[in-house]
């Protein structure tokens, strides 16, 4: 199952997470929030599997401060 651990304020911060987290081995998907929002104007999920959640949120947390 997949976790949202992160959204993202738009499609360039998602695909830069995306980036960073994989570098660390972790499975990632990211996920447009808004269906009818043009992608330059949305927000994006940042997910993982739900066994990687909490090792996930320590990097992003560890590496975005």
């Amino acid at each position: 199952m997949w976790v949202v651990i992160h959204i993202a304020k738009n499609a360039d911060s998602a695909i830069r997470i995306r980036s960073l987290l994989k570098a660390e081995g972790f499975m990632v998907k990211i996920r447009r929030v808004f269906k009818d929002v043009p992608r330059e104007e949305n927000c994006f999920e940042v997910r993982v599997l739900a066994s990687e959640a909490e090792e996930a949120r320590d990097v992003l947390a560890d590496r975005l401060t």
